[in-house]
């Protein structure tokens, strides 16, 4: 279990990356950090990495700060490639093996499963320059969990993944869980999130938006969120006085009612422009729920192109 405690970082020139930052990742739960470039999630990763070290602050892993000794009980999967390129994929995951203090002989019968199960047996004598990106990607998620972590932070872990292998990611990523790893799974594409994580940390300019279980985060904006089917024109939709924002695309709408207004006074003002089809109770999207909370014209445009249909 992972347990941070008013975590801050300043950077030279006054930049606050990280600002009094308190959550925790508990065994079998996987917690999305979350947040556009420039949150502050990277620093609050290498901070649990002990690469940089907090000016304020608390890190605990399994009731222990976290030492040179004790990072053979972390795994990492950065977002960047760090793999040698004219080593072959057996020799690459030895060498991460030795880091980790696992012999040769250990390492073997370690890495023959996990190449199986990413698909790539057999091809441990290819060089790494040989491969495709997605492989590239297998070969140093397995570096990251050879060592068998109970604590494995994935940064990014889809990138360059067709959507087979993303699908096979997840399955990877929920069989960890059901081991027993804390998992924090870092991203600023919030849809991603939503299929595989169990809690939410959002951040924003180095300090924590939203903490808590993903389906208590979803059900204290459920209130207010709306999800209808129509036919018509839905342009008009936006500009109701019921309406603080909503989303339309191709007939389906989620909208968000303003304060005060009630579903019937929202129904009342829709009918007379368009044909409802259906219409229901709906827990909004993460990104819906985040600009909600810290406003649109304080996120980066690179976060909000993650998810174009969210702002159609």
């Amino acid at each position: 279990m992972l347990v941070i405690n008013n975590l801050s970082k300043t950077f030279r020139g006054g930049i606050i990356a990280v600002e009094n930052l308190s959550f925790s990742v508990n065994d079998r739960r996987i917690c999305g950090i979350l947040g556009p470039n420039g949150a502050g999630k990277t620093t609050t990763i290498r901070m649990i990495l002990n690469i940089i070290q907090p000016d304020n602050g608390t890190i605990l892993l399994n009731n222990q700060s976290i030492t040179e000794s004790s990072k053979n009980v972390l795994g990492y999967l950065p977002e960047e490639r760090g793999l040698y390129k004219k080593s072959t994929i057996e020799n690459t995951l030895l060498y991460f093996a030795s880091l980790k203090k696992i012999s040769p002989t250990s390492a073997k019968k370690l890495i023959e499963p996990w190449l199986e199960r990413f698909n790539l047996q057999n091809m441990g004598k290819r060089k790494v320059e040989e491969l495709s990106k997605g492989n590239q990607q297998k070969v140093q998620f397995i570096a990251a969990v050879l060592h068998n972590p109970d604590l494995l932070i994935l940064d990014e872990p889809f990138s360059g993944l067709d959507p087979l292998n993303q699908i096979l990611f997840k399955e990877v990523v929920m069989d960890l869980r059901k081991q027993g790893k804390a998992i924090i799974f870092c991203t600023h594409q919030l849809e991603s999130a939503e299929t595989i994580c169990d809690d939410i940390l959002l951040i924003n300019k180095g300090r924590a938006i939203l903490n808590g279980s993903l389906e208590s985060i979803k059900e204290q904006f459920t209130k207010n969120s709306l999800q209808i089917d129509f036919e018509g024109d839905g342009s008009i939709i936006k500009q109701l006085s019921s309406v603080l924002k909503a989303t339309v695309e191709h007939g389906k709408a989620e909208i968000e009612l303003r304060e005060g207004y009630t579903i019937n006074q929202l129904l009342s003002e829709l009918i007379p422009h368009i044909q409802i089809q259906n219409f229901e109770k709906s827990a909004p999207s993460l990104l819906s729920i985040f600009t909600s909370v810290v406003g649109a014209e304080n996120l980066s445009s690179d976060f909000l192109s993650q998810t174009p249909k969210e702002l159609k």
